[in-house]
C-alpha cells in the first residue's frame, strides 16, 4: 500500500496540527518554555489581542499541554497562570526544530537572533535518530510503516 492510500486526518501531524497548528499557539508555547506563565505578562510581550490568548491557552489546557494554576498575589484576586504539563515539555524538540529551521532559512544579515546552548556551552539542535541511536542523515533512511492507528482512505 501507498501512503495515499490511508486517510490522512487519522495522522498524528493532522491531529497535532488541530492543537498547536497557528502563530500565536506556538509563539504562547515558545514564552513558556522562556519562563512566561501569567495571563498578563503572555498578552504583554506577545502584543496579542486578549480573547486570542484566552481561546488559545483554553484549547491548550483541553489538549493536556498546559495546566491551568491559581495564584493570589497579597490584597488582589485569585488569578492563572499556565504551566506546561509532560506533553507540553514533550513539544520541546518541535519548537527546537522550528527554531533551526528558522536560522537556517531565514536568518536576516545579521544572523539568527538567539541560541540554544546545553550546559557544556555547545549550541543544542533538533536531530533525528531512532531508538537505537543511529542519526538519520539523507531521506532515504526513512520509511513509513502503517500501525493499528492507520485508518484507510474512503
Amino acid at each position: 500500500m501507498q501512503w495515499t492510500d490511508y486517510d490522512s486526518q487519522t495522522c498524528s501531524i493532522a491531529r497535532t496540527v488541530d492543537v498547536l497548528g497557528d502563530r500565536w499557539t506556538t509563539l504562547i508555547l515558545r514564552d513558556l518554555f522562556n519562563g512566561v506563565h501569567r495571563f498578563e505578562d503572555l498578552h504583554r510581550h506577545l502584543n496579542i489581542a486578549r480573547d486570542i490568548l484566552t481561546k488559545r491557552l483554553k484549547t491548550l489546557v483541553a489538549a493536556g499541554v498546559l495546566d491551568k494554576v491559581a495564584y493570589r498575589e497579597s490584597g488582589a484576586r485569585t488569578r492563572h497562570e499556565y504551566r506546561l504539563t509532560e506533553a507540553g515539555t514533550d513539544l520541546r524538540p518541535v519548537l527546537v526544530a522550528l527554531m533551526d529551521w528558522g536560522d537556517q532559512h531565514l536568518a536576516g544579515p545579521n544572523g539568527p537572533p538567539m541560541a540554544l546552548r546545553h550546559g557544556c556551552g555547545a549550541t543544542v539542535r533538533a536531530r533525528l535518530t531512532c531508538e537505537h541511536g543511529h542519526q538519520m542523515t539523507t531521506e532515504d533512511q526513512l520509511r513509513i510503516v502503517p500501525q493499528s492507528g492507520a485508518k484507510l482512505a474512503g
